[in-house]
C-alpha cells in the first residue's frame, strides 16, 4: 500500500528550480531510498514533505491526506517526522533529556498544564520519559541517558538524532544523510538499526551517498538530476542503469 505520494513536487527559488515535477510512492513498510548528486534536489523534497517549504507546485499525500500546505506540527502528528544531516545538540541536555525532546512534539498540554504542573501534564511527562528510552534502547544508548550529549562521540551523537526521531513514534522516517562522516564499523551499525527500525513497522525515506548501504538495505531507489527523476526501481536495476552510471555513479562513486 502506498504510505506517501507526491505529485510533481516543484521548487523554485528565484530563477532556479531545485526540485522539478517530482512524482514518487513511497510503500508502507519499505525502505525507499531518494538518491543523487550534490544540489540535485534530495533536501529539499525532504524539507517539503516535512512542510519547513511549501511547493512552488504539486501534492503531497500521506495515506490519501492531502498534506499539502499544512504546518509543520500538522505534518508531525500525521506521524511523519525526520533528522537531519546537521546534528544540533544542546550542550546543557543530557542524552535523554535531549531524546525527550523529540517526544514533546506530540505533547498536548497547554501553557496552564506546564506552569500549573496538573495531573495531566505529569502522565504525559512520565510517557515522554519512558518513550524516550525505549528509543534509546532500539539505537543502543540506554546506558548513556544521564551522560551530557554533546560529550559523547560523534557516531553516538548521530544516534542520538536518531533516537529523537524515533521518540516521536513516526509511521514515517525522513532519513538525511545519516551516516555522513561516521567509520565503516559505525555505518554497518547504522544500517542494520536501519533494518532494525524497519521491521518495527516504521516506513523509511533515505537520502544517502553511501551507496553500498544504499544497494544493501533499500526495497526502492529513486534517483534524480537537477531536480528531475531520471530512473527508479530496485537497486539491482537502478545501479546498471545506463542515465544513472552517466549523470551519477559515474562520478567516482563506487557500488561494486
Amino acid at each position: 500500500m502506498t504510505l506517501l505520494r507526491i505529485e510533481r513536487l516543484t521548487k523554485h527559488f528565484g530563477g532556479l528550480t531545485a526540485v522539478d515535477s517530482l512524482d514518487m510512492e513511497v510503500c508502507e513498510g519499505s525502505i525507499h531510498a531518494l538518491i543523487g548528486p550534490n544540489g540535485s534536489g534530495k533536501t529539499t523534497t525532504f524539507n517539503m514533505i516535512s512542510s519547513m517549504l511549501k511547493p512552488s507546485s504539486g501534492r503531497i499525500f500521506f495515506e490519501g491526506r492531502n498534506l499539502t500546505n499544512k504546518s509543520p506540527d500538522t505534518v508531525a502528528t500525521f506521524g511523519i517526522t525526520r533528522t537531519f544531516q546537521q546534528i544540533s545538540l544542546f550542550r546543557t541536555m543530557t542524552v535523554l533529556q535531549t531524546v525527550m525532546v523529540g517526544a514533546h512534539l506530540r505533547k498536548k498540554s497547554g501553557l496552564a498544564g506546564v506552569l500549573l504542573h496538573t495531573r495531566c501534564f505529569q502522565e504525559q511527562e512520565k510517557e515522554i520519559r519512558q518513550k524516550a528510552r525505549d528509543s534509546l534502547e532500539v539505537v543502543g544508548l540506554a546506558k548513556m541517558e544521564d551522560r551530557m550529549a554533546t560529550e559523547l562521540p560523534y557516531g553516538q551523537q548521530r544516534l542520538i538524532e536518531l533516537a529523537r526521531g524515533l521518540a516521536v513514534g513516526p509511521r514515517l522516517l525522513l532519513l538525511d544523510e545519516p551516516v555522513a562522516g561516521m567509520n565503516s564499523t559505525e555505518i554497518d551499525f547504522m544500517g542494520q538499526l536501519v533494518l532494525k527500525i524497519r521491521s518495527r513497522g516504521v516506513t523509511i525515506l533515505l537520502v544517502e551517498h553511501n551507496m553500498d548501504l544504499v544497494m544493501d538495505i533499500s526495497d526502492k531507489v529513486t534517483v534524480i538530476s537537477s531536480g528531475r527523476k531520471i530512473a527508479e526501481g530496485l537497486p539491482r536495476e537502478v545501479r546498471s542503469a545506463p542515465v544513472v552510471v552517466e549523470n551519477y555513479l559515474g562520478r567516482g562513486i563506487n557500488v561494486a
